[in-house]
Parts: structure tokens; C-alpha cells; sequence
């Protein structure tokens, strides 16, 4: 019986344990899936405001003490030389190869005191080289995300998290607030009121316009909650719920969920060793239309995700001497692919044809079937030319669309193909049987909704560089 993933690896290929996984569907925990309807919250974040609720989906990682930002330069390919209190900054780390484990966000709190806020891997990450790095004043304490299923039982965080976002947000705050309210620079943070409960905000944006972020303590959550929907209201503010809320990622152009590249390598054995057979690493689910027997084809390095603006050589970090190999012009680019209409008419057509083949079920507004998702994108000589990692709908945009990453001489504008379902299929328990369709794609700009391009901020959506 293998009591840690490395010993789980060893008994099977690491890549048919994930694509086999019995694990189910990846769940945005405790919200509700539907408060109006997802169309109708959709078109709310382009067209009015919306609340979304980030509560229970990511973990929380508190790091306290003089030696975390110490843990924090040594495993980040991110430049810690300006870190200031009252600011936060997107991390990104990688193993001793150059491949990335995940990413998410670090608020600096206070003196000293820091905050992970992001998916597992990267939580597991930090957690185990901060207890075997031999930091001597360094406190790390994780608040894991809500259970998938409850079932009915208690659920509690030590913060609740909100984002007010849209067109209409900044209205939203200054109600809010009672009175105007700086705009501060993006992803810096300051307090305000809300409903005589002092909150923490973070100045954000991730619908192309002025936005914020707030966070305090879960028992604040209700009260909090029901004062911004109730000023939002008259400017059309909508809650999200947990079935609309992901897909916001496909116009904004934040692919959240690459496998993480720690399954090889004998730099990660004490890391696999660490990792328990229940963990995200062990249990995830790998999907899609691409096969390998060998894990290292799913990993991805810095470029090929869009954070390549974020690596800095001013500091030592796990993965530098590979990175620092890597000619930037020689990686796969992060691009949006606009999948075609006529296509994802037959994938819906399959469901009523009783004598035809039965495609892989395209759900709406996420379309995603596993934690990591990689669908091959070929050209018209049926060369794999990347990866379409992660997939749905926007009906602001009317188009199936995914994100992608692509070999560097793919134009945009080209016409590809990508492989929509599972050729054979996988013994998940997300896949029926199905057969799969090559699905025409033109490859476009990311993010996709001009709206957005020209409004974001942030180096994996622009050409924005971290300070």
C-alpha cells in the first residue's frame, strides 16, 4: 500500500494514474451554482457589476516571520527586490528543471507577514520547502479550500474573500464607501468601510475596469456580503455563482490549471515523498485529446504560460540555471483559440442523433473535465503544435473559446484543429464513451474581449513587466 505519491508513481505510470483518476469533476465549493443565471451573470462582469464570492475555492497560506520573504525569493522566479507592505504580486514557481508547479497570488500584509492565496500545488509547494529549507524564524500556518462536497456539514475559512468587478464597480465601492475613493495603483492594498465592518482591499481589475478585491474575518461574511449586493443593486450588480464564475477566465486570458511539473526529477523526490496519497498531486485528474507515456510532455515552462515578463534573474531561485538556458524565442506562446460555430453545432447535434456518433459532452459555460485539461491543437498536416488547456463558452463573445499555447511560427489568424474528446477513452470518472472530433479553431489574441486587452493589467494578459 503506497503511503506517499512517490511510492504511487512507482507502482504506475504517473500518467495513467492521473488520466484514470475516479476523483469526479472539479468543484468550485459552497456557491451556489446559479443565482440569476450564468448567461444573465455572464454579460453582468461585461455589461453592469457583479460580486464574485472566492471564499472557498483557493487555500490560504500564512507565512510570518523575518525569513519569509526569504522563502519566497528562493522559490520564486519573480523579483522580491520591491515588495512593499500594503502590496501584492502574482507568484510563480518552478522545480530545479524550469517548470512551472502553479501560480497565485501573495498579499504583504504586514511586516513580515504574508499571504498565499491560490490552488493547492502552490500551497503544498511553499508548505514543504518552508519546513525543509531550514528557515529558523519563519511561522506558516494553511487554511485549506472548503471541502467539494459538505454535505450538509459546517463550513468555515479564516477569511472570506469578495471581488467586486465590471464596468459599474467603482460606482458599487463609492456607494459602499459613502463618499469617493482613491484608485490606487493596481494590486495595491488599502482598508475601507463596509457597513461599519472594516475591510482589507485590494486594488484589482479583472473585468477590463476598476475593481477591488476585499477580505476579513468569515464571521464578517454575511453581513459584508449582504451590504455590497445591496448597494450594487440599483447599477445592475449580480452575484456570481460557482457554475459562471471560472469561465471568466476565457476572456481574460489566466489559464489556472497546468499540471504540476513535479512527478520526474530527482531534485523533486523529497517533495514526492512529502505528498501524501490524498493530496491534489495524487488525486488530480489529467484530461484530453493529448497522450503521452511520458509525464514531461505535459510540463510547461514560464513562456508558454504567459509569465515569461515575470522572470528575474536578480536573485537565486529553484529553477534559475535552467531557465536561464531557455531562449525565450524557441517557446510555445499563451494565445485564445475561437473555436468554430458549425463544429460545436455537431458536438450538441451528437446528443439527438440516435444512429451518429456521440461526442465528448461540451458543458456550458466550462467545458473542462478534468484539474488539468490538454487537448491537442494540430495543423493542417496533423502535427501537434500545443495545447488547448482550458475551455468553455462566453456568450458576451458568442464563441466557444479556449486558451491555449501554441509553437511560436503559429500565425495568428491561422486556422487549426483541435481535438475535441478522448481517443481512447479514459477510464475517468468524468468521460463517457464518446468518439472525438476534430473541431476548427482560428487562433486569436489573448485576452480575447478587446474590452480587456485594452483595459487589463498584469504580465501574463499584456506586456505589462512586474516592478
Amino acid at each position: 500500500m503506497a503511503e506517499n505519491l512517490q511510492q504511487l508513481i512507482d507502482q504506475t505510470n504517473p500518467v495513467d494514474l492521473l488520466r484514470n483518476s475516479q476523483i469526479g469533476s472539479y468543484i468550485y465549493p459552497v456557491v451556489p451554482a446559479d443565482f440569476t443565471s450564468w448567461i444573465k451573470e455572464q454579460k453582468a462582469w461585461r455589461d453592469t457589476a457583479v460580486l464574485y464570492d472566492q471564499t472557498h475555492h483557493m487555500d490560504n497560506v500564512f507565512l510570518k516571520g523575518s525569513d519569509a520573504i526569504k522563502l519566497i525569493s528562493d522559490t520564486a522566479i519573480n523579483s522580491v527586490s520591491t515588495f512593499p507592505v500594503d502590496r501584492a504580486k502574482q507568484y510563480v514557481p518552478t522545480t530545479a528543471a524550469g517548470h512551472v508547479v502553479g501560480d497565485g497570488i501573495l498579499f504583504h500584509e504586514s511586516q513580515d507577514e504574508y499571504v498565499y492565496v491560490g490552488r493547492a500545488p502552490v500551497s503544498n509547494w511553499l508548505m514543504y520547502h518552508g519546513e525543509t529549507g531550514g528557515y529558523q524564524n519563519l511561522e506558516l500556518t494553511v487554511d485549506r479550500r472548503s471541502s467539494s462536497r459538505p454535505y450538509g456539514h459546517a463550513v468555515s475559512r479564516l477569511y472570506y474573500r469578495f471581488q467586486i468587478q465590471g464596468p459599474a464597480a467603482w460606482q458599487v465601492i463609492e456607494k459602499l464607501n459613502g463618499g469617493p475613493l482613491e484608485q490606487l495603483r493596481f494590486f495595491t492594498m488599502s482598508h475601507m468601510a463596509v457597513d461599519g465592518v472594516q475591510v482589507r482591499t485590494l486594488r484589482h481589475g479583472m473585468a477590463g475596469a476598476p475593481g477591488l478585491e476585499l477580505w476579513g474575518p468569515y464571521a464578517d461574511h454575511d453581513k459584508v456580503r449582504d451590504a455590497i449586493v445591496a448597494a450594487g443593486a440599483e447599477f445592475g450588480l449580480l452575484p456570481v455563482g460557482s457554475r459562471a464564475y471560472p469561465s471568466n477566465t476565457l476572456e481574460s486570458g489566466w489559464i489556472p490549471s497546468p499540471l504540476p511539473a513535479i512527478y520526474t526529477g530527482e531534485a523533486e523526490r523529497g517533495y514526492r515523498e512529502w505528498l501524501g496519497v490524498d493530496s491534489y498531486e495524487a488525486t488530480g485528474t489529467l484530461a484530453g485529446s493529448f497522450v503521452s507515456d511520458n509525464i514531461e510532455d505535459y510540463y510547461l515552462t514560464p513562456w508558454e504560460l504567459g509569465y515569461g515578463s515575470f522572470v528575474k534573474f536578480d536573485h537565486d531561485f529553484i529553477g534559475r540555471d535552467a531557465l536561464e538556458k531557455i531562449d525565450p524565442a524557441t517557446q510555445r506562446r499563451k494565445i485564445t483559440l475561437a473555436w468554430e460555430p458549425e463544429d460545436m453545432t455537431k458536438i450538441y447535434g451528437s446528443l439527438f442523433d440516435v444512429e451518429g456518433p456521440s461526442y465528448k459532452f461540451f458543458d456550458l459555460p466550462l467545458a473542462n473535465y478534468g484539474s488539468a485539461n490538454y487537448d491537442s491543437v494540430v495543423d493542417a498536416d496533423g502535427n501537434v503544435v500545443g495545447y488547448s488547456m482550458f475551455t468553455g463558452y462566453s456568450s458576451n463573445e458568442r464563441r466557444a473559446l479556449s486558451l491555449a499555447t501554441v509553437n511560436p511560427d503559429v500565425p495568428e489568424g491561422a486556422e487549426v484543429h483541435v481535438l475535441w474528446g478522448e481517443d481512447p477513452n479514459s477510464a475517468k470518472a468524468t468521460v463517457e464513451p464518446h468518439a472525438q472530433l476534430a473541431v476548427r479553431a482560428v487562433v486569436s489574441p489573448v485576452p480575447y474581449s478587446t474590452v480587456a486587452r485594452q483595459g487589463y493589467h498584469g504580465g501574463w494578459r499584456t506586456g505589462y513587466t512586474e516592478s
